[in-house]
């Protein structure tokens, strides 16, 4: 049987999945530096893939069954995708001289880390890494600015919407954080999906903004990478917005609910980002606002964004 010489990764989810895993794939670079590492992610970020400089090829991969592996057997197959079965058997489809992955028991023979609930996204995907005989920098999260033109430069950016509702601040409040903001003199847009275009419409209005200040819908990951890269600030919930604000170093006033940002905040030495968290952990993908995301008010909220902005300033 031959076997490439290709490091396999697979990571079919979306972009603060993407980012999340960057200090895992330069680990896995530095490890394997003769060999072409790909990563099975969705054709929809390669925008960003493309930032990463650990890969070097990305191979279409919408999600959990859909990895086509085109050539010989990798030499490596590694599995930052989950703990559940089916990234282990997407993998092992391919027939991989290695598998770097975690413990599931329907895999008995096929060794593994332990996985562990307690770990930050970062560190988890680092400790696997470090199996591949290779030293994980946890805080090599940055990539460098996208080649194109910002829609909005130096604007703040205000992303409203998430995957779920226990994760999205109410759209009321953050009218009246932009309302405030535009007040000041800063220039506010609002981002999202095409499905959330409606929401950012709402909100808009609400503060008294016009259409052209919504650029929901308006925006690829191109365009919406180079509009947070050069933002004067990022204010959302616990999103892949918020992600990309600490993959650019742009200041970002992130409002998290169920999930506590242990978990999947930016790191602490970060001190451009502001987090806001009142200590509840919830249910991520509940069909409510969660109880503790509910608990930060809108001027607390308003006071972080100021603060946020006036340290830019202050230290350019």
């Amino acid at each position: 049987m031959a076997v490439s010489s290709a490091v396999l990764v697979l990571r079919a989810l979306g972009i603060g999945d993407l980012l999340t895993a960057v200090p895992a794939l330069r680990a896995l670079r530095a490890a394997y530096p003769d060999d072409r590492l790909v990563l099975a992610a969705p054709e929809g970020l390669r925008d960003l893939v493309e930032l990463i400089d650990a890969v070097d090829e990305l191979l279409p991969t919408a999600g959990l069954g859909d990895l086509d592996w085109p050539g010989p057997p990798p030499k490596l197959a590694v599995n930052l995708h989950g703990s559940g079965p089916e990234s282990l058997h997407d993998l092992l489809a391919t027939d991989p001289a290695e598998v770097l992955t975690h413990q599931h028991p329907d895999f008995p023979d096929v060794p593994g880390l332990a996985w562990r609930d307690d770990l930050h996204e970062v560190d988890r995907w680092c400790r696997l890494a470090e199996c591949a005989h290779g030293e994980a920098d946890r805080s090599a999260l940055r990539l460098p600015v996208p080649p194109g033109p910002s829609p909005a430069p130096d604007a703040v950016v205000v992303h409203p919407g998430a995957a779920f509702p226990a994760r999205r601040w109410p759209p009321e409040r953050f009218a009246s954080v932009i309302a405030a903001l535009a007040a000041a003199g800063h220039r506010v847009v609002l981002t999202g999906s095409p499905g959330e275009r409606d929401l950012a419409l709402a909100i808009a209005g609400r503060a008294g903004l016009g259409e052209d200040a919504v650029l929901a819908g308006r925006t690829g990951l191109a365009e919406l990478a180079a509009l947070v890269a050069g933002a004067a600030l990022v204010v959302c919930g616990d999103t892949g917005v918020g992600h990309l604000a600490t993959a650019f170093g742009t200041p970002s006033v992130l409002l998290f609910g169920p999930t506590p940002p242990r978990l999947w905040g930016p790191p602490p030495s970060a001190r451009q980002h502001v987090v806001l968290w009142a200590g509840n952990v919830g249910d991520p993908h509940g069909e409510e606002p969660d109880g503790g995301l509910l608990l930060l008010g809108k001027e607390r909220v308003l006071a972080a964004t100021r603060s946020a902005l006036e340290m830019r300033v202050v230290h350019g």
